[in-house]
Protein backbone atom coordinates (compact mmCIF):
# COMPACT_ATOMS: atom_id res chain seq x y z
CA UNK A 1 0.00 0.00 0.00
CA UNK A 2 1.41 3.69 -1.40
CA UNK A 3 0.65 6.54 0.95
CA UNK A 4 0.02 9.60 -0.17
CA UNK A 5 2.17 12.41 0.55
CA UNK A 6 -1.04 14.23 2.25
CA UNK A 7 -1.61 11.19 4.53
CA UNK A 8 2.07 10.64 4.97
CA UNK A 9 2.31 14.28 7.27
CA UNK A 10 -0.98 13.47 8.75
CA UNK A 11 0.78 10.42 10.16
CA UNK A 12 3.89 12.25 11.07
CA UNK A 13 2.30 15.03 12.96
CA UNK A 14 -0.13 12.50 14.47
CA UNK A 15 2.57 10.19 15.41
CA UNK A 16 5.37 13.03 17.22
CA UNK A 17 1.61 14.10 19.26
CA UNK A 18 2.00 10.61 20.85
CA UNK A 19 2.78 9.97 24.29
CA UNK A 20 5.54 7.29 24.13
CA UNK A 21 2.91 4.23 25.63
CA UNK A 22 0.22 5.15 23.22
CA UNK A 23 3.00 5.17 20.38
CA UNK A 24 4.41 1.52 22.01
CA UNK A 25 0.62 0.06 21.38
CA UNK A 26 0.10 1.42 17.93
CA UNK A 27 3.21 1.10 16.32
CA UNK A 28 3.28 -2.75 15.31
CA UNK A 29 0.36 -1.51 12.73
CA UNK A 30 2.64 0.61 10.88
CA UNK A 31 4.24 -0.58 8.23
CA UNK A 32 7.61 0.92 7.59
CA UNK A 33 7.90 -0.56 3.74
CA UNK A 34 5.27 1.08 2.72
CA UNK A 35 6.35 4.50 3.92
CA UNK A 36 7.67 7.29 1.19
CA UNK A 37 10.82 8.86 1.70
CA UNK A 38 8.97 12.48 0.83
CA UNK A 39 8.07 11.78 4.53
CA UNK A 40 11.41 13.38 5.74
CA UNK A 41 10.00 16.52 4.73
CA UNK A 42 7.63 16.91 7.80
CA UNK A 43 10.55 15.94 9.69
CA UNK A 44 13.19 18.25 7.79
CA UNK A 45 10.20 21.15 9.06
CA UNK A 46 10.02 19.95 12.84
CA UNK A 47 14.00 19.77 13.16
CA UNK A 48 14.49 23.42 11.38
CA UNK A 49 11.93 24.74 13.84
CA UNK A 50 13.64 23.06 16.79
CA UNK A 51 16.89 24.26 15.57
CA UNK A 52 15.77 27.68 15.74
CA UNK A 53 14.11 26.61 19.21
CA UNK A 54 17.53 25.65 20.19
CA UNK A 55 19.57 28.67 18.93
CA UNK A 56 17.15 31.10 20.95
CA UNK A 57 17.08 29.27 24.35
CA UNK A 58 20.89 29.39 24.18
CA UNK A 59 20.94 33.37 23.37
CA UNK A 60 18.72 33.99 26.13
CA UNK A 61 20.76 32.19 28.56
CA UNK A 62 23.89 34.10 27.23
CA UNK A 63 21.46 37.09 27.43
CA UNK A 64 20.99 36.24 30.99
CA UNK A 65 24.64 35.47 31.84
CA UNK A 66 25.17 38.51 30.41
CA UNK A 67 23.00 40.51 32.60
CA UNK A 68 23.90 39.19 35.66
CA UNK A 69 27.69 40.33 34.89
CA UNK A 70 26.02 43.68 34.25
CA UNK A 71 23.97 44.04 37.65
CA UNK A 72 27.61 42.97 39.37
CA UNK A 73 29.04 45.82 37.66
CA UNK A 74 26.81 48.06 37.62
CA UNK A 75 26.65 48.56 33.80
CA UNK A 76 24.15 51.25 32.45
CA UNK A 77 24.66 50.59 28.92
CA UNK A 78 20.94 48.52 27.65
CA UNK A 79 22.31 45.04 26.90
CA UNK A 80 18.80 43.42 26.15
CA UNK A 81 19.27 45.97 23.02
CA UNK A 82 22.77 45.31 21.83
CA UNK A 83 21.72 41.58 21.62
CA UNK A 84 18.81 42.34 19.79
CA UNK A 85 20.64 44.76 17.48
CA UNK A 86 23.81 42.35 17.30
CA UNK A 87 24.33 39.21 15.23
CA UNK A 88 26.91 36.90 16.64
CA UNK A 89 28.25 33.30 16.60
CA UNK A 90 30.88 34.15 19.25
CA UNK A 91 30.43 36.51 22.83
CA UNK A 92 33.79 37.87 24.54
CA UNK A 93 33.63 40.05 27.70
CA UNK A 94 36.55 41.62 28.49
CA UNK A 95 37.70 43.88 31.37
CA UNK A 96 38.87 47.49 30.31
CA UNK A 97 42.73 45.95 29.76
CA UNK A 98 41.05 43.48 27.57
CA UNK A 99 41.63 40.45 29.54
CA UNK A 100 38.77 37.91 29.13
CA UNK A 101 36.61 37.25 32.07
CA UNK A 102 33.81 35.65 30.17
CA UNK A 103 33.12 33.55 26.35
CA UNK A 104 30.00 31.76 25.28
CA UNK A 105 30.44 28.11 24.05
CA UNK A 106 30.20 29.79 20.38
CA UNK A 107 33.68 31.14 21.29
CA UNK A 108 34.93 27.92 21.49
CA UNK A 109 33.13 26.53 18.18
CA UNK A 110 34.72 29.18 16.28
CA UNK A 111 38.17 29.12 17.37
CA UNK A 112 39.00 25.73 18.77
CA UNK A 113 39.97 27.40 22.51
CA UNK A 114 38.30 26.22 25.59
CA UNK A 115 36.67 28.87 27.81
CA UNK A 116 38.96 28.10 30.51
CA UNK A 117 41.74 28.72 27.84
CA UNK A 118 40.89 32.41 27.04
CA UNK A 119 40.00 33.40 30.40
CA UNK A 120 42.45 36.06 31.91
CA UNK A 121 43.87 36.25 28.08
CA UNK A 122 43.48 39.32 26.05
CA UNK A 123 42.06 38.12 22.94
CA UNK A 124 45.38 39.01 20.99
CA UNK A 125 46.00 35.50 21.40
CA UNK A 126 43.99 34.82 18.72
CA UNK A 127 46.17 37.04 16.53
CA UNK A 128 48.48 35.12 14.01
CA UNK A 129 50.82 35.95 11.18
CA UNK A 130 47.76 36.35 8.79
CA UNK A 131 46.53 38.65 10.72
CA UNK A 132 47.12 42.78 9.57
CA UNK A 133 49.05 45.01 12.07
CA UNK A 134 47.33 48.11 10.06
CA UNK A 135 43.80 46.35 11.20
CA UNK A 136 45.49 45.23 15.02
CA UNK A 137 46.71 49.07 15.36
CA UNK A 138 42.83 50.61 13.70
CA UNK A 139 41.16 47.97 16.49
CA UNK A 140 43.15 49.40 19.14
CA UNK A 141 43.08 52.98 18.68
CA UNK A 142 39.16 52.53 18.11
CA UNK A 143 39.03 50.97 21.49
CA UNK A 144 40.99 54.01 23.00
CA UNK A 145 37.91 56.13 22.36
CA UNK A 146 35.52 54.09 24.33
CA UNK A 147 33.12 54.50 21.63
CA UNK A 148 31.45 50.99 20.29
CA UNK A 149 32.25 50.21 16.57
CA UNK A 150 32.81 47.17 13.84
CA UNK A 151 35.92 45.88 11.89
CA UNK A 152 36.65 42.96 10.22
CA UNK A 153 40.30 41.17 11.46
CA UNK A 154 41.79 37.88 10.34
CA UNK A 155 42.00 35.48 13.60
CA UNK A 156 43.59 32.39 14.10
CA UNK A 157 42.11 29.31 15.35
CA UNK A 158 43.34 26.40 17.69
CA UNK A 159 44.55 25.01 14.46
CA UNK A 160 46.22 27.72 12.95
CA UNK A 161 43.79 28.08 10.51
CA UNK A 162 42.60 31.20 9.75
CA UNK A 163 38.87 32.67 9.39
CA UNK A 164 37.61 36.28 8.63
CA UNK A 165 35.77 37.35 11.73
CA UNK A 166 33.24 40.61 12.44
CA UNK A 167 33.92 41.64 14.98
CA UNK A 168 31.21 44.88 17.04
CA UNK A 169 32.84 45.72 20.38
CA UNK A 170 30.87 48.10 22.39
CA UNK A 171 32.62 49.45 25.64
CA UNK A 172 30.12 48.76 28.80
CA UNK A 173 30.37 51.32 31.62
CA UNK A 174 28.70 52.86 34.67
CA UNK A 175 30.29 56.18 35.35
CA UNK A 176 33.32 55.07 33.27
CA UNK A 177 33.98 52.48 30.26
CA UNK A 178 34.84 49.41 33.11
CA UNK A 179 34.26 46.42 30.41
CA UNK A 180 33.98 45.50 26.76
CA UNK A 181 31.99 43.04 25.04
CA UNK A 182 32.93 42.09 21.77
CA UNK A 183 30.02 40.26 19.38
CA UNK A 184 31.66 38.16 16.67
CA UNK A 185 30.41 36.62 14.16
CA UNK A 186 32.57 34.64 11.13
CA UNK A 187 32.38 35.89 7.64
CA UNK A 188 33.36 34.28 4.17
Amino acid sequence: MKYSLAQMNSLDIYLSSLSNEKYDKIKHNIGVRDLNPLLLLSWDIFMDDYHKRVVEARKRVELEKVLSLAKQFNWQNDIERAFIENDYEALIVTDKDQNIIWVNDGFSAMTGYSKSFALNKTPRFLQGKKTSMKTKEKIKSKIALNQPFKDIIINHRKDNSTYKCEVKIIPLYNNETTHFIAFEKQII
